[in-house]
C-alpha cells in the first residue's frame, strides 16, 4: 500500500505540475479527515507520511493550553491537568497519542485527489492575492457579483472581495451590478482561503478618496495628518501644506468645490468639514471645532483632555447634532474633550480649588490665604510647590525668599512621607515576587496593598483577578502567573 501511495502522489505532482510535498500535505489531511470520523467529538489529529518510504502514522493529540482558555475538552488539555498527569510540555505544545491508520485503500485516490485540487486553487488564489498586495493597492474597485446574507461580494479582476454589511455606509442602497469602490481593510485567512475584507466606513477610504482627487498630496506638496468620519453624515480631515505658497484648505475643496464634491458624492452625500492642522493640540483643537469659536480653553496633560469654554451662543454649535461635531473633533485630534460654557467652568474651577486648597494647608501646614495665594500662581499639586525652579517661585510678589524656601521644604518633606508609606508596603513583599520576572515595584505595591505578597499567593490568581487587582493588560498578566507558576513544573517533573 506504501508503494501505491508513493506512485499515487508522483503521478499527481507530474499532473497537476505541483511540488511533491503540496501533494503529500494534502494526502495527510484527507488520511486525517478519515481517521477524525471514528469519533463523535471534534477531535484534532495528525498523520504524518514517510516521504520515502510512504510508511504513515496517525495520532490524535490536545494542545496544553491555560486554566482559562480550556474551552475545547476534545482538543484541548488544561495545564493544570498535564502538571498533574506529569506531561513534561509547556503551554502551547501538543500532547500525541498514536492510533491505528485508516487504510489508504478507504479514503480513496478520488477524495485525494479533491483534496489536492482545492490546495491547487488554494495556492493560485494566494499568489494572485500576493501580486495584488505587492502593487499595494488599497482601493478596490469593482462591480458587485452577488449578495451574501446583506454583504456584497465585489468582483475586480481575477480577484473577489467582500464589504460586510457593517462596513456599507448607512442608508446606501447597494445592489447586484453597482460599480463601488471601497478601502481594503483587512485579508481573512479562514479555511475556505484567504478573502479580501473592503470598508466604506474607515477614514482611511476618505483619505485615500483625497488623495486620488489632489495631486499636490501624492506630490507631498499637501498632506493629511488625520480624519474622523460619521460615515454617511458628515466627517472631518485635518491637513498641511508643505509647501508655503499652497493654501491646503483652497487646494482640497478645488475650484468651485470641484474636489471634495467629488469625494462627498462617493460617500453618498457625506458632508467634509476641511480643517487646519496645527502642531499645538490646543490650536489644533480650536480648528477642529470651527465654526464655532472658542473663548477659553484649558489642557489637562495627565489625563489628555481639555476643558473647552465657549458662550451660550456657541455651545449648540461647538457640540453639533447629537454631539456631533464634538465627537468627531475629539476623534480627530486624538484628545477628549469637555465642552462647556464659562459658568460651568467656572464651577468646575471653583470645585477643584476647594480640592487643591484642603491639600494644600493639610500637608504644607499653611492657613487659607498663602493656599489660595498659591491657587491663583497656578499651583495644583505638591510636586509643583517642591520642584518648579526657585526663581518662578520667587516671582510671587507675597512670598519673600524665606516664605519660598521654608514652603518647598515643606512640600518635599511632605512627598518624601507619601514615599516612604509606599516603600513600607513593598518591604512586606516576599523576594521572590519582587525579583521575578516581570515583576516592578509599582505592580508589587500594589499587589501588596491587596494582600498578594509572595510567588506562592501570585501563582494561585487567574488572570482576570489579576487584571482586576492591578490594571496591567491580560496578556502581561498571563505572563507574570505563568512565571510565578514555574515551580510547580520543576516540582511535577522532579
Amino acid at each position: 500500500m506504501s508503494r501505491e501511495l508513493l506512485m499515487l502522489v508522483d503521478a499527481l505532482a507530474r499532473e497537476k505540475n505541483v511540488e511533491k510535498d503540496i501533494v503529500f500535505a494534502a494526502l495527510e489531511l484527507a488520511l486525517a479527515s478519515a481517521t477524525k470520523k471514528r469519533f463523535k467529538d471534534d477531535v484534532d489529529v495528525r498523520v504524518e507520511i514517510d516521504r520515502e518510504t510512504g510508511e504513515y502514522k496517525s495520532f490524535r493529540r490536545w494542545q496544553i493550553v491555560v486554566d482559562d482558555e480550556h474551552e475545547l475538552p476534545p482538543q484541548q488539555i488544561a495545564l493544570t491537568d498535564a502538571i498533574e498527569q506529569k506531561i513534561d510540555k509547556q503551554v502551547g505544545e501538543f500532547v500525541e497519542e498514536p492510533l491505528e491508520p485508516v487504510e489508504f485503500g478507504r479514503i480513496g485516490a478520488q477524495t485525494a485527489k479533491q483534496v489536492i485540487l482545492q490546495k491547487i486553487r488554494d495556492a493560485e488564489r494566494e499568489q494572485i492575492l500576493n501580486d495584488f498586495l505587492q502593487r499595494e493597492e488599497f482601493i478596490v474597485t469593482g462591480a458587485i457579483k452577488r449578495m451574501e446574507r446583506g454583504n456584497a461580494i465585489i468582483e475586480s479582476g481575477r480577484i473577489e472581495a467582500a464589504l460586510p454589511k457593517d462596513q456599507m455606509i448607512p442608508k446606501e442602497n447597494l445592489r447586484i451590478g453597482d460599480r463601488v469602490r471601497a478601502f481594503l481593510l483587512k485579508v481573512d485567512r479562514n479555511n475556505r482561503g484567504p478573502q479580501l475584507i473592503l470598508s466604506r466606513t474607515v477614514p482611511e477610504f476618505l483619505i485615500k478618496l483625497f488623495e486620488m482627487e489632489v495631486p499636490e498630496i501624492e506630490e507631498g506638496l499637501l498632506e493629511i495628518k488625520a480624519a474622523a468620519r460619521d460615515p454617511g453624515s458628515r466627517a472631518k480631515i485635518a491637513v498641511k501644506s508643505n509647501d508655503q505658497r499652497i493654501d491646503p484648505i483652497g487646494t482640497c475643496v478645488g475650484m468651485r468645490g470641484s474636489r471634495v464634491q467629488a469625494v462627498t458624492a462617493e460617500l453618498a452625500g457625506e458632508r467634509v468639514d476641511i480643517i487646519l492642522w496645527s502642531p499645538d493640540p490646543a490650536q489644533f483643537v480650536i480648528n477642529a471645532l470651527a465654526p464655532a469659536e472658542v473663548s477659553k480653553i484649558t489642557v489637562d496633560e495627565e489625563s489628555h483632555s481639555m476643558d473647552v469654554v465657549v458662550d451660550e451662543e456657541n455651545l449648540a454649535q461647538a457640540i453639533g447634532r447629537n454631539g456631533q461635531n464634538v465627537r468627531l473633533a475629539s476623534e480627530l485630534t486624538q484628545w477628549e474633550l469637555n465642552i462647556m460654557t464659562e459658568e460651568e467652568s467656572q464651577k468646575k474651577n471653583d470645585e477643584e480649588g476647594t480640592v487643591v486648597r484642603k491639600v494644600f494647608m493639610e500637608r504644607l501646614d499653611v492657613d487659607e490665604e498663602v493656599a489660595n495665594i498659591l491657587i491663583q500662581e497656578g499651583f495644583a499639586t505638591l510636586e509643583e510647590v517642591a520642584y518648579v525652579p526657585l526663581n518662578e517661585m520667587l516671582e510671587i510678589e507675597s512670598f519673600d525668599e524665606d516664605t519660598v524656601n521654608e514652603l518647598r521644604s515643606r512640600a518635599r518633606n511632605a512627598l518624601l512621607v507619601e514615599a516612604i508609606a509606599s516603600e513600607e508596603h513593598v518591604e512586606n513583599v516576599a523576594s521572590d515576587l519582587l525579583t521575578l520576572d516581570g515583576m516592578d515595584n509599582e505592580t508589587a505595591r500594589v499587589l501588596a496593598a491587596k494582600g498578594v505578597t509572595t510567588q506562592e499567593e501570585l501563582a494561585d490568581l487567574a488572570v482576570d483577578d489579576l487584571v482586576e487587582l492591578t490594571g496591567i493588560d491580560a496578556e502581561r498578566a498571563k505572563q507574570l502567573i505563568m512565571t510565578a507558576r514555574a515551580p510547580w513544573f520543576a516540582a511535577s517533573q522532579g
